[in-house]
C-alpha cells in the first residue's frame, strides 16, 4: 500500500486538516450554499471592504467550519475559531475582539451557546465596529467604548432556533443552512481523501463508506481512516471484503447505524412499544442526556425514515419496525 505523499504528510499535518480543502472547487456538495457565500466574498473584495457578516445552521460534520476557512483562504485574511461555551463572560468576549488584527474572520462554532448578555454586547460590535464595557457596579458605574478593528463574524449552530431573533437579524450576509450530503456527492470526497491519505480505494470499497456514512462528510472521513487502519494493522489491501470486516469490528451497519442507534430503536420498540414516547423518557431509558438523544441520534433516524417526530413524542415507522425485524 503506498504511504501518503510528503505534500499533506500526517506527521506534520492534523489529518482532519489535511483532508480540508483549501479551494472552492474543492469543497463538494452544497452547491447553492457555495455560490451565494462566494458571490458575497467576491463583492466585498471587489469594493475593497470587509464582507457582512454570515451565519450557517446545520447537523454537525456537514461543513460548516470548512466554509469559514475557505471565506478567510479567499479574502488572505487572518482567521480566529472559538465557540459560544468559550465565551461565558463579557471579559472572555472584549478580550476576543479588541485582539483581533484588522479584517479577521471571526468563526464562533456552536454559536448558539452564547448567552443572551453576550449576545446583546455583541450587536453594536456587529453594527457599528464598537464595543460597550460597564465598569463598576451601582451609581458609580460608567460606560466604555472600545473602537474595534474591522473584522468578519462567521457564526455556525446546529440548533439555529436557540439563536435570538436579534442575533440571527445582525446575519447581513445571509444564514444558511447546510443539509445532509447524498451519496454521490460523499463518493466524490471519500476519493478525493483518499488520495490525500496516499491510499488506493477501489470503487467498491469507496461505495461501502459512502453507504455507511450517514450523509456526513465528517463521518465518511473518520471511517475512511478507520478502515485504513484495519488494513495497514492486518496487512491486507482495501477490498469490499475488508471493508465490510472492519465495519463489522466497529459495530456499524450497512445503514451506518452504531449499537447506540440500535439500541435506541430498541428501547422505542420494546420499552416503549413502538411510542409515542417523549425525547426525556426515552433518554431517561437510554441514561443519555437529552440534547444528544435529540441532536446526535435523531436526525439520521428521522431521515432513514426509522422514526417520526410526532406531537405526541417519537414513534417508531413501518420502516424502523422491518430494520428491527419485528412485526
Amino acid at each position: 500500500m503506498s504511504s501518503p505523499s510528503d505534500s499533506v504528510s500526517p506527521i506534520s499535518l492534523n489529518l482532519d486538516a489535511a483532508l480540508r480543502p483549501d479551494k472552492w472547487d474543492d469543497y463538494i456538495g452544497q452547491k447553492q450554499v457555495k455560490a451565494n457565500v462566494r458571490i458575497a466574498i467576491d463583492a466585498a473584495k471587489k469594493r475593497g471592504g470587509a464582507p457582512e457578516h454570515i451565519l450557517f445552521y446545520g447537523p454537525p460534520g456537514v461543513g460548516k467550519t470548512t466554509l469559514a476557512h475557505l471565506i478567510a483562504h479567499t479574502l488572505e485574511a487572518p482567521l480566529k475559531t472559538t465557540s459560544g461555551v468559550a465565551i461565558e463572560r463579557a471579559g472572555d468576549l472584549a478580550a476576543i475582539l479588541t485582539n483581533l488584527e484588522p479584517n479577521t474572520i471571526l468563526f464562533i462554532d456552536e454559536i448558539h451557546r452564547l448567552s443572551r448578555k453576550i449576545e446583546e454586547l455583541l450587536y453594536p460590535a456587529l453594527e457599528s465596529g464598537h464595543l460597550d464595557i460597564v465598569l463598576g457596579k451601582g451609581p458609580s458605574a460608567r460606560t466604555v467604548e472600545l473602537s474595534l478593528p474591522p473584522f468578519m463574524l462567521v457564526g455556525a449552530t446546529t440548533r439555529v432556533a436557540e439563536l435570538s431573533g436579534p442575533l440571527r437579524s445582525r446575519f447581513g450576509g445571509g444564514v444558511y443552512q447546510l443539509d445532509f450530503y447524498n451519496e454521490s456527492d460523499l463518493r466524490d470526497i471519500i476519493r478525493r481523501s483518499a488520495i490525500r491519505l496516499g491510499l488506493s480505494a477501489p470503487e467498491e470499497v469507496i461505495d461501502r463508506i459512502a453507504a455507511r456514512s450517514r450523509a456526513t462528510p465528517r463521518v465518511a472521513n473518520a471511517l475512511l481512516k478507520r478502515v485504513r487502519d484495519f488494513s495497514e494493522v492486518h496487512e491486507r489491501p482495501l477490498s469490499a471484503e475488508l471493508c465490510d470486516e472492519a465495519c463489522q469490528l466497529f459495530g456499524i451497519d450497512t445503514y451506518g447505524l452504531t449499537k447506540d442507534d440500535r439500541r435506541y430503536l430498541d428501547t422505542l420498540a420494546v420499552g416503549f412499544r413502538g411510542g409515542p414516547a417523549g425525547v426525556r423518557a426515552l433518554a431517561a431509558a437510554l441514561h443519555e442526556d437529552p440534547d444528544t438523544v435529540e441532536y446526535m441520534y435523531e436526525p439520521y433516524l428521522l431521515r432513514l425514515g426509522f422514526i417520526e417526530r410526532s406531537s405526541r413524542g417519537r414513534i417508531l415507522t413501518s420502516k424502523g419496525r422491518e430494520y428491527l425485524k419485528i412485526s
